[in-house]
């Protein structure tokens, strides 16, 4: 018989995150690789999985993460939305607390496009007065 699992869904710039949560002690994995191995900066490993943290379950839980797109950060950002609706789903009554750390709301901020005439989005070609 296959284990049940909670499944959610997070996105961040051009980055999504499909997180699995098994409810039995096991450990963290990103696309295949230990969670330590894919998350090598500073601080991405703790923020990547603060909604265990604030659940108070960093050791009761197998978390499986499949990333894709965007960089370091929005696949960061994007896997911490994804664990904390997983655990959302999982228990209804941590809802509030996710609510209130910020780990439920998308952050909607996205590369502006570029404009005409100008190099990138803002940045305008050097004057030259002659």
């Amino acid at each position: 018989m296959a284990t049940k699992y909670f499944e959610g869904v997070g996105r961040r710039k051009e980055s999504t995150a499909r997180v699995r949560i098994v409810p039995e002690a096991g450990g963290l994995t990103v696309n295949g690789k230990a969670a330590r191995d894919f998350f090598t900066r500073v601080g991405d490993l703790e923020r990547a999985f603060a909604a265990l943290r604030v659940a108070g379950r960093e050791e009761t839980m197998t978390v499986s993460a499949r990333v894709a797109g965007g960089g370091v950060t929005g696949q960061t950002e994007a896997v911490r939305q994804g664990v904390a609706r997983a655990l959302v789903k999982m228990d209804e009554t941590l809802r509030p607390v996710m609510r209130k750390e910020g780990l439920l709301t998308r952050d909607d901020r996205m590369k502006e496009r570029k404009k005409p005439g100008l190099k990138r989005a803002r940045k305008a070609p050097t004057y030259t007065k002659r």
